[in-house]
């Protein structure tokens, strides 16, 4: 879905050839006549999002004053580009002092217009973009901050909206990048808790035996290490919400005593002598079927009917599209910022092109593509060559064993690559292994074992703590395999990429 402009004006001439310019721009055009019409459309829930306007200084009724001013009353932050036929500086300076961003003089010509809507998007993506990280660092994210226009996304966002005005456990299921802590941080934004602590933990990355230690502290001298007392998670949250991310990787002895800690409101500490009183909102994350993992026995079907209380499931990106456009916009506006590049757009057809891929990492993928088009961007718009990492024409691909024993060659697989330079794109999710050369002898085991590390890195879309911990190797190991495959000398110490 393209931005979505607003465009005021009482002459159905101009009206028109406004109107015309930016559907040949690549953006969506909503018309109206009158003042009051535009207060009427960014006001009425119904009437759908608004990106821009483009705003006639001169309408009988409320004229474009009058419009300004009404939407500071209301506290609309939406870009405005005024247009009048009197280009006077007078009539400049009132519409720049009473919020426009821009103006134009009629009759304005689709080059000026267009960069004058770019800019206009642009600035309120990076401003959107700067509101969303300072919300984040304080405990302030709302639903607001959450960049969807999806169909999919609505009932979601309604859930969750009702889930804020309460204490009731959610449960947040979805795929690896869709934005679940982020949902997370919004319901706790939104809630009588925002005031209060917000405290994640990622409970896949903590030791198993240090698990209970972090989530319920322990006294000093509780066990070998514990050099001073440490006061746990549960008791850091305290007030406020506590979120279990990734809750489905915790070990069984754990989710004994989380169980425990939910059912009476309080924590035992290792070591500890009493029970702690806490009073904890409990938010909990997995990007897998929480049943699934009770079904197979890894985890406690009575602590999941505590956890289950109000499920909320993310769609995937690829189940809502038309949020790529948006999200393209937002993410290119902070990474040009940051990293003060000169990238101020993105090409329709690289718009077209990336919004048809199916985007396995979701929105973190997206992210980390544009991050990485902006870096390496030689000129001012993004276009389709400056996704490399993309394949351009990606033939379908037919599920196979993982062991396939063959008299031919060995299938190829993407090349293998260092760690510096692991993929960040779609790639395939299939493959097979052929066991014979193409002359029926055994292939060498070191030959097969880099192939099966190829056709790991693009199955986990070089995730490498992923392919690690998938492979049953270390992740210096997996590092020093890459290198000695490609010839290189291994190194001391490879950077963290997983």
């Amino acid at each position: 879905m393209a931005a979505s402009i607003l465009i005021a004006d009482d002459d159905p001439v101009q009206r028109r050839l406004v109107e015309n310019m930016v559907q040949k721009c690549g953006y969506e055009a909503v018309v109206v006549e009158t003042g009051d019409a535009v207060i009427e459309k960014l006001t009425n829930p119904d009437a759908g999002p608004i990106d821009a306007i483009v705003l006639d200084l001169v309408m009988p009724g409320l004229d474009g004053m009058g419009v300004l001013s009404k939407m500071r009353e209301a506290g609309l932050s939406i870009p405005v580009i005024v247009q009048t036929a009197h280009g006077g500086i007078d009539n400049v300076v009132s519409a720049m002092r009473a919020g426009a961003q821009d103006f134009v003089v009629k009759p304005v010509g689709i080059e000026r217009l267009q960069v004058s809507l770019r800019n206009a998007l642009n600035t309120s993506a990076l401003k959107g973009e700067l509101q969303r990280i300072r919300h984040s660092r304080e405990g302030r994210l709302t639903f607001t901050d959450i960049i969807t226009r999806a169909e999919a996304m609505a009932p979601i966002l309604r859930i969750a909206e009702k889930a804020a005005a309460s204490s009731i456990p959610v449960l947040i299921e979805g795929e690896s990048g869709v934005g679940k802590e982020l949902f997370a941080r919004a319901i706790h934004g939104t809630s009588e808790r925002k005031t209060k602590p917000f405290v994640a933990v990622n409970c896949g990355a903590i030791p198993d035996n240090l698990v209970e230690s972090i989530l319920f502290g322990h006294e000093k001298g509780a066990f070998t290490g514990a050099t001073e007392r440490h006061t746990g998670k549960f008791v850091e949250a305290h007030g406020g919400t506590l979120f279990l991310d990734e809750v489905s990787e915790l070990p069984l002895t754990a989710q004994v005593k989380l169980l425990r800690a939910l059912q009476e409101g309080a924590v035992e500490a290792v070591g500890g002598r009493k029970p702690v009183k806490v009073d904890v909102r409990i938010i909990s994350a997995t990007n897998r079927r929480l049943l699934d993992r009770v079904k197979e026995g890894h985890f406690r079907e009575d602590l999941f009917y505590r956890l289950h209380v109000l499920p909320l499931t993310i769609p995937p990106l690829r189940a809502r599209r038309e949020d790529i456009p948006h999200l393209l916009r937002h993410f290119l506006a902070r990474f040009a910022a940051e990293e003060n590049r000169p990238v101020s757009g993105i090409s329709g057809d690289a718009v077209a092109y990336l919004t048809k891929l199916d985007w396995p990492g979701n929105i973190r993928q997206l992210e980390n593509a544009v991050y990485r088009a902006v870096v390496m961007s030689e000129t001012d718009q993004l276009g389709v060559g400056d996704f490399p990492l993309i394949p351009t024409h990606a033939p379908p691909i037919e599920p196979a064993p993982a062991l396939m024993v063959e008299r031919t060659a060995h299938a190829a697989l993407p090349a293998m690559v260092p760690g510096s330079e692991v993929p960040i794109a779609p790639l395939p999710s299939h493959g097979s292994l052929a066991m014979l050369t193409a002359a029926g002898e055994v292939r060498p085991l070191e030959e097969m074992e880099h192939e099966i590390i190829r056709f790991a890195i693009a199955h986990y879309r070089g995730q490498m703590s992923e392919v690690a911990r998938r492979l049953k190797i270390g992740r210096s190991t997996l590092y020093r395999k890459l290198d000695e495959a490609n010839g290189e000398t291994p190194a001391t110490e490879s950077p963290p990429l997983g």
